[in-house]
């Protein structure tokens, strides 16, 4: 499925005035979920799968559970602190809008599901919760700035 073939799943979905759709494919599986209040924002988390050999299938799956751990590593400067790093690259927003109050500020206290940002990425604006819970040490990224895949956005202090 190219870009072409996504936009035009997206309008078809805005069109349509559903909550969400899943599309799947053998190697390719797409959500797209757009608000019930009807604003103009839509959330899509795309999913891309490799296909592997057969072998190696058993691997994957023990090691699956470890994924989430992996964006929440201690930094290697300060180890007690956590950082909530970006999923995918896009413009990182700390505001839902431009007439709204940002989402966490320092010192701010945050828990497992609590939104931090938004991240914009191809009209997408996807909001990025947190993965753990504690209080914000620092804000590594400037607000409407290009950030990459892994890139850390916060650090929070965990206990």
């Amino acid at each position: 499925m190219d870009i072409k073939d996504i936009q035009n799943l997206i309008k078809f979905v805005s069109k349509a005035e559903v909550s969400e759709v899943k599309y799947k494919t053998k190697d390719f599986e797409i959500t797209i979920k757009t608000p019930l209040a009807g604003s103009d924002a839509v959330y899509a988390q795309p999913a891309v799968y490799h296909t592997a050999p057969q072998a190696a299938a058993a691997p994957a799956h023990v090691a699956a559970p470890a994924a989430p751990a992996e964006k929440a590593e201690p930094v290697s400067d300060d180890s007690k602190y956590v950082t909530i790093k970006s999923p995918m690259i896009g413009t990182f927003y700390r505001k839902p809008s431009p007439d709204k109050d940002v989402f966490v500020n320092v010192g701010d206290e945050v828990s497992i599901g609590k939104v931090v940002c938004v991240i914009e990425a191809m009209k997408l604006f996807n909001q990025i919760d947190s993965e753990i819970s504690g209080k914000i040490v620092k804000i590594l990224v400037d607000d409407a700035t290009p950030v990459e895949y892994d890139q850390p956005l916060f650090l929070v202090d965990p206990s």
